[in-house]
């Protein structure tokens, strides 16, 4: 990644399967990008194998100065184009990238699902420990796990992840 700067962050959507490629690109044109990668298992007929693969399919996220270097991020080839919510661009707040970033540290088991805001499921909660200290989140109760579900509101896509029922603390109130 490139030096941080000032600017916003904004999520561009990209060609299926070219997520790193167009990363590359970028970070060649000094353009500060986050592409979140997840280890999962791909199967095969034959064989079974960990690869590492983006958490959201065809997103990259970019850090720019919109009106100063749209151009320059729009430049790239293989179809890209940001992420539009009606008449505005897809911003993505720092503390959200800085969630991403410290769930995909955990190395816990991730998937992305689409956000539904009227799903009410589970208890509203604080995580006490680790790296998702202070972060609120809400519980989900599955296959008898634990899981934690982080809500990415500014593009509408939820983490789940599973945490240590000792790393969850008081209700929070919603």
């Amino acid at each position: 990644m490139c030096i941080s700067k000032p600017g916003q962050w904004y999520v561009l959507y990209v060609k299926a399967r070219h997520e790193r490629k167009i990363e590359s690109l970028l970070k060649e044109n000094q353009i500060e990008t986050f592409l979140p990668l997840v280890k999962t298992v791909r199967k095969w007929s034959d064989r079974k194998k960990e690869i590492e693969a983006p958490l959201f399919p065809s997103y990259v996220f970019v850090k720019i100065n919109l009106k100063k270097d749209a151009h320059k991020v729009l430049s790239v080839r293989s179809y890209c184009f940001f992420i539009r919510f009606g008449d505005e661009f897809a911003k993505v707040q720092e503390r959200e990238i800085d969630s991403i970033k410290h769930l995909i540290k955990m190395n816990v088991p991730l998937k992305v699902e689409n956000y539904t805001p009227s799903v009410k499921v589970g208890e509203h909660r604080k995580i006490n420990k680790g790296v998702l200290n202070g972060l609120n989140c809400e519980i989900l109760k599955a296959n008898n796990e634990n899981k934690i579900v982080v809500f990415i509101d500014s593009i509408k896509q939820n983490i789940v992840a599973t945490v240590p029922s000792s790393y969850i603390s008081e209700m929070v109130v919603v």
